[in-house]
């Protein structure tokens, strides 16, 4: 059964006055949430490091008469804190409050055995996928409680839920992302009205999907654009009383 309740669909103005940052926003599930967001009334500030796929989400968004969004590179490799704290003394200092962070940016690494795994592929996924969400956040923490009631949402998988051989570094940063989820949580829950909850996509038609599974019919899987609903819903108001929740888009 869906967490979004029967019936339930974003209109025109579910996420206006907000702000919204979502990560991964150059293609895929991070593309098709950030216009949702966008044609749901979001200022939309896009992440990513390809600097050109996101002017590209950025084009759209203006084409299609949304508020003007922020285009951001920022590269998640990165392991010091130093960019993440400059974002947000950048943003601060222009008087923004984030209401809602999609972190969704990831890389899938090497699909092999764990001990046939490459020291340099697991360090890359670890940080992209779990360090860069806790050192984003951390920066981000300021702007976040500037909002009257911010949402967090993390992407996770099924892989991060129960384990699954040759998945290795990805599903390791996955159950990560899961654990830092409820530990969020636990802390917000009685010293804040920011609100963490995780989202498994399940099977979707997106590149990542498609180098994992490569002799998987790609239509077989839903777009990206047809479970956006279930990321604006974490971010409305509508979902106020979800916190600290494991949850799925699919099933």
């Amino acid at each position: 059964m869906s967490f979004v309740p029967r019936g339930w669909l974003p209109s025109q103005r579910e996420l206006e006055n907000k702000t919204v940052m979502v990560t991964g926003a150059s293609n895929g599930i991070g593309r098709a949430v950030a216009l949702a967001c966008a044609r749901a009334g979001a200022e939309v500030l896009l992440t990513g490091r390809d600097e050109t796929a996101l002017e590209a989400v950025y084009d759209s968004i203006v084409s299609e008469g949304g508020k003007t969004p922020g285009l951001i590179p920022l590269d998640l490799r990165v392991t010091h804190d130093q960019p993440y704290e400059e974002l947000a003394e950048e943003l601060l200092g222009a008087g923004l409050a984030i209401d809602g962070l999609v972190h969704n940016a990831g890389v899938l690494g090497e699909r092999r055995a764990l001990s046939q795994t490459s020291p340099e592929s697991w360090q890359e996924v670890l940080q992209v996928n779990i360090t860069a969400t806790f050192l984003l956040t951390r920066a981000l923490m300021p702007l976040l409680e500037r909002a009257p009631r911010a949402s967090i949402v993390l992407t996770s998988s099924g892989v991060g839920r129960r384990g699954k051989a040759y998945w290795g570094a990805y599903a390791v940063s996955k159950f990560a992302t899961e654990g830092y989820m409820q530990v969020l949580a636990d802390e917000l829950g009685s010293t804040s009205l920011i609100r963490v909850n995780s989202l498994n996509p399940g099977a979707v038609n997106t590149r990542m999907r498609r180098a994992a599974y490569p002799g998987e019919p790609p239509d077989t899987n839903p777009a990206p654009e047809a479970l956006t609903d279930r990321w604006i819903y974490l971010l409305s108001d509508a979902s106020a009383s979800l916190h600290g929740a494991t949850l799925n888009a699919q099933g």
